[in-house]
């Protein structure tokens, strides 16, 4: 980060994906007379969380919530920000083969399921779903991982085994050696394969009426470092967030960027969800979570 002076602006280092929302961030069409973020060169983001948690590589950065939940439970000086970067209904991204045996997340009991990591984000959501519709929990399956959690000193629970080096998920699915398996934001498009849940948007309807909520994948974090000295230029940080995001037409809006309020009932479930399968090292609460988030950006 550059020097600070009454006259200068402060730079900020600044990792997030590119969508609708971050658009006019990214484009610099949100100015500023504190700050201007310099954005790192990263095309696929959740290659900036693991930077982010292990080593504050940024001032500022999109961070996968499962992997902020972690990250503040090992004590990490993370600070997160009521901004939501990327939120959706997860149940078309599990998916298996056409012709194979999976009818339905009730089939997935004792199946083999791979997930690029098992402190994944959306795997964190999926389990938490299959098993409040009745379908197996999660120690009932065998969970195959490729990558370790972004933050160290998180290790994957006893029902969780890594795939041999050199692996690829989607070739074992399609060879039989998975049953089913957790993709990211894009499905792949490929006949052989189909969604577990045979109407995905049914099944977000349900989830819907039951919880009344869109499940967040991505906010945005800053250091605690940035949150203990410089509170105006996080409560700046969150004014162009939130100008940003409203610049987005109608349709592409998504969910609304958030704010504490707003925020507490998907927060609650993802504590729970993940409690439920052995993904953090010790309970955390909502006000922990919200920890070192200065008064001004709240």
């Amino acid at each position: 980060m550059a020097p600070d002076s009454p006259q200068a602006v402060t730079v900020l280092q600044a990792a997030m994906g590119s969508y609708p929302r971050t658009r006019a961030l990214k484009e610099g069409s949100i100015t500023s007379p504190l700050l201007r973020l310099n954005f790192a060169d990263i095309p696929v983001i959740s290659r900036a969380f693991a930077p982010m948690v292990r080593d504050m590589r940024f001032d500022v950065s999109e961070m996968a919530i499962a992997t902020f939940l972690q990250a503040k439970a090992m004590g990490r000086p993370l600070v997160l920000l009521p901004v939501v970067l990327a939120a959706r209904f997860q149940q078309s991204a599990l998916l298996c083969r056409a012709e194979g045996p999976v009818r339905g997340p009730a089939d997935l009991a004792g199946r083999r399921i791979g997930v690029r990591a098992y402190s994944q984000t959306t795997g964190m959501w999926l389990r938490g779903i299959i098993a409040g519709e009745g379908g197996p929990r999660p120690a009932e399956c065998r969970w195959i991982t490729f990558e370790d959690a972004h933050t160290a000193g998180i290790a994957d629970p006893p029902w969780a085994e890594r795939a041999a080096p050199g692996e690829d998920m989607l070739a074992m699915l399609q060879a039989g050696e998975l049953d089913a398996v957790i993709v990211g934001n894009d499905a792949p498009d490929d006949p052989g394969l189909r969604t577990v849940f045979p109407d995905p948007a049914a099944a977000a309807d349900t989830f819907w009426s039951r919880h009344h909520i869109v499940p967040v994948n991505h906010m945005l974090t800053v250091t605690a470092e940035l949150a203990a000295r410089r509170p105006d230029l996080v409560a700046e940080l969150l004014r162009m967030a939130r100008a940003a995001a409203a610049l987005v037409p109608p349709g592409e809006r998504g969910p609304p960027p958030g704010n504490r309020a707003e925020l507490r009932p998907v927060l609650e479930l993802a504590l729970r969800y993940m409690a439920e399968q052995d993904m953090l090292p010790r309970p955390l609460s909502i006000e922990e979570i919200w920890g070192g988030l200065p008064a001004e950006a709240e």
